[in-house]
């Protein structure tokens, strides 16, 4: 989900709370913050030597130990409106958004999904997965063939 469409579905349902779904089907304790909201950007190199740029924007969800907080959804708009004039790039609308949480470890969870019950927008958090980028000279090739590289001098 981009943070356009994230923007417009709390414009949309502001009068309603949201909750966090995690992956598996657990929530996030709804007494949970954001505690920073970032412009991320990864420059890296895939296995193949070709160049990459990914960029998201990042909110941080931390649960302290004030148990009776609720984040309201006019207050999230608000910090949205912040965040566009001190952090984020003229391109914001257009990224998605991840949330980053802690649950086990410090995870980078894709925005994926929402739904709108009766009481509430639920937000569906996703895994993100690692994958090659670079198949098309890096992965083994089928038995007989030569390596094409980590072996074959191209990466």
């Amino acid at each position: 989900m981009t943070l356009s469409e994230f923007s417009s579905l709390l414009t949309q349902h502001r009068e309603k709370p949201f909750r966090l779904l995690l992956p598996g089907g657990k929530t996030v304790p709804v007494s949970f913050h954001i505690t920073e909201v970032g412009h991320v950007v990864k420059k890296f190199l895939d296995c193949g030597g070709r160049p990459h740029r990914w960029e998201s924007i990042l909110f941080q969800a931390w649960v302290g130990e004030d148990e009776e907080h609720r984040l309201a959804v006019g207050k999230l708009l608000g910090i949205i409106g912040k965040a566009r004039f001190a952090v984020f790039p003229q391109n914001a609308d257009d990224l998605p958004v991840e949330i980053e949480y802690e649950h086990g470890v410090l995870t980078q969870l894709a925005l994926n999904d929402a739904s709108v019950e009766e009481r509430m927008v639920v937000l569906h958090l996703a895994e993100k997965h690692t994958d090659c980028l670079a198949k098309d000279v890096c992965l083994v090739p089928p038995s007989g063939a030569s390596a094409q590289c980590c072996g074959g001098g191209k990466c």
